[in-house]
């Protein structure tokens, strides 16, 4: 599964650690996140995280 950062911050979302502080469980991949999920470290939203290659 791929990593996604926030252009915001940097913050890197791994889809095999989730996101414990939004309850999103470890492998569930950026593609399935809420639309309302937002960055945990600077509240930006799915839209400014682009994909790491």
């Amino acid at each position: 599964m791929d990593k996604w950062v926030c252009q915001i911050c940097g913050y890197v979302y791994d889809p095999a650690l989730g996101d414990p502080s939004q309850n999103i469980k470890p492998g569930t991949p950026f593609e399935e996140l809420p639309e309302d999920w937002v960055c945990p470290v600077c509240a930006a939203p799915k839209s400014m995280f682009t994909k790491l290659t």
